[in-house]
């Protein structure tokens, strides 16, 4: 017997989970440049949450978003305040 573990603190492209993470990455693609975070701000945004206790299997589970698509946005926020 298997046992299906979650990986804990990891981010979707950590998480075997490619299928959603292209999925974001077209809806990223489409956001106007004006809604984005800047690259580098993305960036830091993701490895905050990387080390977050409440990322598990790619999910904030605070809000139940995927972090990789929250913090593609300039003006969304960390429900944890973290960024």
């Amino acid at each position: 017997m298997t046992e299906n573990r979650v990986c804990r603190r990891c981010l979707l492209f950590e998480s075997g989970r490619e299928d959603v993470l292209a999925s974001i990455h077209e809806h990223i693609a489409r956001l106007p440049a004006r809604d984005r975070a800047a690259q580098e701000e993305y960036q830091r945004r993701l490895n905050v949450c990387k080390a977050c206790e409440h990322l598990a299997g790619g999910t904030c589970l605070k809000c139940g978003c995927y972090p990789e698509f929250r913090a593609a946005f300039r003006t969304q926020k960390c429900p944890v305040k973290l960024w």
